[in-house]
């Protein structure tokens, strides 16, 4: 990206956080401040919806472009293997690392618990054969009109491999690398809006939800953010630093258009584009690498959800008090580990995996509805943490395919 895009992206951004702000302290008249919040969630969903038309056509077409250029086929199960184990134990290492702080310091031991309840169905989560079941498409088409992620990347995969291995194909590779390449052309149109995209993402965010329900859960959010970079530095910027021999400065210089985005929209798979254009640009990352991780990653990868979900779980209980047992805390850890794989990176989907572990460990629902008031700015929080995430299994992999 241009530069001076990304500092109009910046701009937009801190204007959007004091417009949202001035708009919730401002005394106006109920209707003109509906009317001013509609517009603002009217042109943020111009934007998201244009970045999500692209995410499928670009994850599609750069797989299939990376893998049909790999020399040697066997570097693609390298990198598959490497990647899925870093990334599931990444998410082991936050969700744990969770339950290690949330009962260190125990939110909401203190706090009355007469809250209202609500209802709120969830589903069971998925068990380890059914996540390796839903993998593969059984309509690849359907897959592709639905972003069901994990099964476009399965398809390209295998797209992408017959190429390599087939001959007199080289016209429909050229076919393939050319749409690709149309494909970034019309990101970089998208990304023109980019600004006032995300000043409406920002600014609706903060005017609709304010500043008085962070308060008013103080620990509990506190405490997630304090975990979300405790993980980040001991694991992320620890195998940057260290593995990937690059300086720290660089790295966050390189991922702020990426990290910037994922912040307004909370969503990995919308920051998808973004992340493989840093990746590419600002690293000099292998293309097969990159258009193979990065989609993986904002698909499995929910370091930040599970972090979320461990000391959410540790809260509600407390609300409740209701003891869990060292056989609970195994169940939670597992329950998040395998509900993070093939759940969508869209905002709020971390609401919908907490149900499951409260499911899983008999605690009640109800609970939900007493950390979806922050949720939304722990949301944008834990978003960013997983980019990082992404951006970090990106380099060690590429680094450790250089070796």
């Amino acid at each position: 990206m241009k530069k001076n895009l990304t500092q109009q992206i910046f701009i937009g951004f801190m204007l959007g956080v004091l417009f949202g702000i001035v708009i919730g302290w401002l005394n106006i008249p109920i209707y003109f401040k509906e009317i001013i919040i509609n517009l603002l969630e009217f042109g943020g969903n111009i934007f998201l919806k244009t970045i999500k038309m692209l995410v499928v056509p670009i994850v599609f077409f750069s797989l299939i472009k990376g893998v049909a250029n790999l020399n040697n086929f066997n570097t693609l199960g390298r990198i598959g293997i490497k990647s899925v184990a870093l990334y599931i134990t990444t998410t082991f290492l936050a969700i744990t690392s969770s339950l290690f702080f949330a009962n260190l310091f125990q939110p909401g031991k203190n706090i009355d618990s007469n809250f209202e309840t609500t209802n709120i169905k969830v589903s069971d989560p998925p068990s380890f054969f059914e996540i390796l079941l839903n993998i593969i498409p059984n309509n690849p088409f359907e897959s592709l009109v639905d972003g069901e992620m994990l099964q476009v990347i399965f398809f390209a995969i295998l797209i992408g491999s017959a190429l390599s291995i087939s001959k007199r194909v080289e016209t429909l590779k050229k076919f393939f690398n050319d749409f690709n390449d149309v494909v970034m052309k019309i990101l970089s149109f998208v990304m023109i809006i980019a600004p006032l995209g995300i000043f409406c993402l920002i600014a609706k965010t903060f005017a609709t939800q304010g500043l008085s329900s962070i308060i008013e859960l103080l620990k509990y959010f506190i405490l997630v953010i304090t975990v979300l970079i405790f993980h980040a530095v001991l694991v992320y910027l620890t195998l940057i630093k260290f593995y990937g021999k690059l300086n720290l400065s660089n790295f966050f210089q390189g991922i702020k258009e990426a990290l910037l985005f994922s912040f307004s929209t909370s969503s990995s798979s919308a920051t998808i584009p973004i992340t493989l254009q840093c990746m590419k640009n600002k690293f000099d990352i292998k293309e097969n690498i990159a258009s193979f991780t990065i989609p993986l990653g904002a698909t499995i990868n929910m370091d930040g959800t599970a972090i979320m979900q461990g000391i959410a779980t540790v809260f509600i209980a407390n609300l409740y008090g209701i003891d869990l047992f060292f056989s609970d805390y195994i169940s939670i850890i597992l329950t998040a580990t395998l509900a993070s794989i093939g759940t969508a990176g869209v905002p709020g989907v971390g609401i919908i995996m907490l149900g499951m572990v409260l499911n899983q460990v008999g605690l009640p629902l109800e609970g939900i509805a007493i950390v979806m008031g922050v949720d939304r700015f722990l949301d944008m929080l834990r978003t960013s943490i997983n980019i990082t995430g992404d951006a970090m299994v990106t380099i060690v992999i590429n680094k450790s395919e250089k070796e």
